[in-house]
């Protein structure tokens, strides 16, 4: 089996509530995991058990308070992303880890091709053919996500929740990345859009991509997953989100 993309060894987490005197609350103890090529793991358990916070520790936007995690950039570096300089995770975010979030957050007045297209024209670095490329492939993921080219010129913030997502969806996904961090990738889509989600993640596990996904229908993870962890099992003490 091919090194893995992402390894966790011995991590944890606990969230201090500084307006309640300090008090610790620990989410997440002795995390020991690891993601290879091609291989799509599916956390599962309870609500409030610290699913997003593992991939948001993944993804560095939250620290781990003990452990390490380390990822194998798209050059082939080992990135410990709880030590990583700013610099570091700002390049492994741009070449190596795509993270679907719940919500899209994005610069208002920017229109709906523009915001999917992104990921791309910042490798494009000013060469008019790449660009045109770039809006090309956003068109063509727009049109397969079903969002309505009337609405392309729009920023999405004026969309519906499921258009949002499939915005957001789109985005992270146009540009391939080693891997893919999801969470709760079709909570807010219809049953065709969800088919067509699916159907991008298989074709991320077949150029061989490594996922880490949350998915809120059992049955969408378990037509992905090829392995699933129980994240209650990693002394999830406290309910937290």
């Amino acid at each position: 089996m091919n090194a893995p993309i992402v390894q966790l060894q011995g991590v944890a987490k606990r969230f201090t509530l500084h307006h309640q005197n300090g008090i610790e609350l620990p989410v997440l103890a002795r995390v020991n995991l690891c993601v290879h090529p091609g291989e799509c793991l599916v956390l599962d358990g309870p609500s409030g058990m610290g699913k997003s916070s593992l991939l948001k520790m993944i993804y560095a936007n939250y620290l781990a308070n003990e452990g390490s995690i380390t990822v194998r950039s798209a050059q082939g570096a080992l990135v410990d992303v709880t030590q990583a300089t700013p610099r570091a995770l700002v390049q492994l975010r741009r070449d190596t880890i795509g993270y679907v979030s719940q919500f899209l957050r994005v610069i208002p007045r920017v229109s709906a091709l523009d915001v999917v297209a992104e990921p791309l024209i910042e490798d494009a670095a000013g060469d008019a053919r790449a660009q045109q490329a770039a809006y090309a492939l956003a068109r063509s993921w727009l049109s397969r996500l079903r969002i309505p080219e009337r609405l392309w010129p729009l920023p999405p913030a004026t969309f519906s929740g499921g258009e949002q997502q499939r915005i957001n969806i789109a985005r992270n996904m146009i540009k391939p990345k080693p891997l893919l961090l999801l969470d709760e990738p079709t909570a807010s889509l219809d049953a065709a859009n969800t088919a067509t989600v699916l159907d991008l993640i298989r074709e991320a596990l077949a150029r061989g991509a490594a996922l880490v996904g949350i998915f809120h229908d059992t049955q969408v993870g378990a037509a992905v997953a090829t392995r699933r962890v129980n994240v209650a099992d990693f002394r999830s003490v406290t309910p937290w989100a």
